[in-house]
């Protein structure tokens, strides 16, 4: 496994009759080829590809174009997913610190208001997923990554989204998020955004709850059922704690 690989999940619903993860064996009915993808971090040989999703998704919306951060420190963790070598998502986790948030462009009475209660904050940016990608299992798999990084890891507690607002249904009803910030220009993309939130242990209760059964609901109504299992979960944490023990922009 490449050393910046913290998970692998698969892209289709498993073949039928196997569990998810479980080995195939070649020669047999259950040797069907499953199609998987895995989470990264950033790495340099890995930018280039997650640099030019970003934009070209960002393009089609009509968005002025955005860099990945070039200061991968404790405080910006970039995340990539791959089908293979090929860059099918990408998120940006934002932590907290000295070098603020980017929703803070648009929305600094909200961000401000929060950190006066005493919140740790943390956003989720600079999201692009590849149109011909199964989008809710890409998108939970960056967004348990980007969770588990936050509050499993480094303890922060409110999770922050800023989005167009014609996307707020989704996240509200996808991941259980509320709005807190009214719709401004984002002076970054030039493009309306709505900022939205959601505690992280809210988020742990859904993961826990539903997380792992994403081949078995029909018509799935939020991303948890296609979060990782407990035991994927921990297996995550294991690889992120090893890569922070190294060079990795994981580490604070």
């Amino acid at each position: 496994m490449d050393p910046s690989t913290v998970a692998v999940a698969p892209l289709m619903p498993s073949p039928s009759g196997r569990a998810v993860g479980a080995p195939v064996v070649p020669g047999t009915d259950t040797a069907v080829t499953e199609r998987t993808f895995t989470i990264r971090t950033v790495a340099s040989e890995e930018r280039e590809g997650a640099s030019d999703l970003l934009g070209r998704r960002y393009a089609w919306r009509g968005y002025r174009t955005v860099s990945l951060p070039t200061d991968q420190t404790g405080y910006r963790t970039t995340l990539s997913a791959h089908e293979g070598e090929h860059t099918i998502g990408t998120l940006t986790l934002e932590l907290d610190g000295p070098l603020g948030l980017a929703a803070e462009a648009a929305f600094e009475p909200e961000i401000e208001a929060l950190r006066a209660q005493g919140r740790r904050l943390a956003e989720f940016t600079r999201l692009a997923v590849e149109t011909n990608a199964s989008s809710q299992r890409v998108l939970a798999a960056l967004f348990h990554v980007g969770y588990i990084v936050a509050y499993r890891l480094r303890r922060y507690d409110t999770l922050l989204l800023e989005v167009n607002p014609r996307h707020v249904r989704f996240y509200e009803r996808m991941l259980g998020c509320r709005v807190i910030g009214p719709v401004r220009e984002h002076p970054g993309v030039k493009a309306p955004a709505v900022l939205l939130s959601a505690e992280f242990a809210f988020i742990r209760d859904q993961i826990r709850a539903h997380g792992g059964q994403g081949d078995y609901v029909s018509q799935a109504r939020s991303l948890y059922p296609f979060a990782f299992t407990a035991a994927d979960e921990a297996g995550i944490i294991e690889r992120l704690l090893h890569a922070q023990m190294g060079h990795s922009p994981l580490a604070s």
